[in-house]
């Protein structure tokens, strides 16, 4: 198990981050992704001759999918009580217009709230896709599903955050109250 700490190092470590951003996405908690990335960490070392060779990205990403899920077992919280911490510094090369950052940190507010708002299998790869950006093969790995269920899934995810958007905030659906002409639940 000795021999086998350097290869983990250089092959796992490099994937910590990416790690980290699937389990706080998922728990929507920095603690709990701490705790589920450390918990992985250890799976994945204890279980790292089963590792093929390749990209460790893919198969670290598993793990961290399935140490959340069994997390989640013994760990039920409301999903309205777990939210994201927000990260609060505007990107570099922002420049100082301060229209302009407060324009860019509304619309991340807006994703980053209708992301919280989507189903998990949907979450999951969304975040694997657009922020991580395995391909749809990967995806497939990672989730252990087929590739074409990767695709259907991914489009359905971005159907529903469009829908998630265009309600806004309040969970009304303007468009869709405006095309019907009855705007009864929406302030």
């Amino acid at each position: 198990m000795q021999a086998l700490v350097p290869v983990f190092e250089q092959a796992v470590l490099p994937h910590l981050d990416a790690a980290y951003n699937l389990a706080r996405w998922l728990t929507r908690d920095e603690q709990d992704a701490e705790d589920v990335v450390q918990e992985a960490f250890l799976r994945a070392l204890r279980h790292f001759d089963s590792f093929r060779g390749g990209d460790a990205r893919p198969w670290l990403l598993a793990i961290v999918r399935n140490t959340y899920y069994t997390w989640r077992k013994h760990n039920r919280m409301p999903e309205e009580e777990a939210l994201l911490e927000e990260d609060k510094h505007p990107a570099a090369g922002d420049g100082s217009d301060p229209e302009l950052l407060l324009l860019r940190e509304t619309d991340r507010q807006l994703i980053q709230s209708a992301l919280r708002r989507l189903p998990r299998e949907f979450l999951e790869v969304i975040v694997l896709r657009e922020f991580e950006e395995l391909s749809y093969k990967q995806i497939a790995e990672v989730i252990q599903v087929p590739a074409g269920t990767v695709m259907s899934r991914l489009a359905r995810a971005r159907k529903r955050l469009v829908q998630v958007l265009l309600a806004g905030p309040s969970g009304c659906d303007h468009a869709s109250a405006a095309a019907s002409g009855s705007r009864a639940n929406c302030p």
